[in-house]
């Protein structure tokens, strides 16, 4: 641009110094000259306002997204602003708040190792006094359940079964009582049944004669 201006002076310098050489003599300036000169001004003049508007739009943009960038930057300093005070006020007030609940923390987990193995030491002498109560109260429920029992239930409980809640000494004892019974009970139905079979076979009349 610069340039093109001085070309243009120049031109108009050098037409002006050919046709006014001499003071004295009325100036004769070619017309045809000028027109040219300035229809080549008008034009340069014509592009400078394109480029001008074309400069102007841009730098319209360039501001609005200046303005949009600087309002986003603002917008961020203010949150970080916002941001860093919470971190303050969080480091002057919860911080000391955090750090006493973490020593009292400390203080009863130390407590608490300390006691740990007597507590453990309880629970298991608990545990076993526990299994020992329910044990016997299992046991006496036995014992109850088979008291309640009836006379035959156990009897038969007590021979045919392992179940029966007695020592194995008197399971012993009631089989051989039951097994001497069991045999004399055999020996006389077979001796009955014999006597009536011989009475049968020699047809002996039954009543007072089958006992003669």
């Amino acid at each position: 641009m610069p340039s093109t201006r001085l070309q243009l002076s120049d031109e108009l310098d050098a037409t002006w110094s050919q046709h006014n050489w001499n003071a004295d003599y009325p100036a004769h300036v070619s017309t045809s000259r000028l027109e040219a000169v300035l229809k080549r001004a008008s034009k340069q003049a014509v592009q400078y306002e394109y480029q001008m508007k074309d400069i102007e739009s841009r730098l319209s943009e360039n501001l609005s997204n200046f303005r949009a960038i600087d309002s986003l930057l603002q917008e961020a300093f203010t949150g970080l602003q916002r941001n860093s005070r919470r971190a303050e006020r969080a480091l002057q007030n919860q911080v000391p708040h955090i750090t006493t609940e973490l020593d009292e923390s400390m203080e009863a987990l130390t407590t608490l190792a300390e006691t740990l193995p007597t507590i453990k030491t309880q629970v298991a002498d608990i545990q076993v006094m526990y299994d020992s109560g329910r044990a016997k109260a299992q046991a006496l429920v036995s014992d109850l359940t088979w008291l309640n029992t009836e006379f035959y239930e156990r009897w038969r409980s007590i021979i045919f079964t392992s179940k029966s809640p007695i020592s194995w000494r008197w399971k012993v004892f009631m089989r051989f009582l039951f097994a001497i019974s069991f045999v004399l009970c055999a020996s006389l139905c077979w001796v009955a049944l014999s006597g009536a079979y011989r009475a049968h076979r020699h047809r002996l009349v039954w009543g007072e004669k089958l006992m003669s």
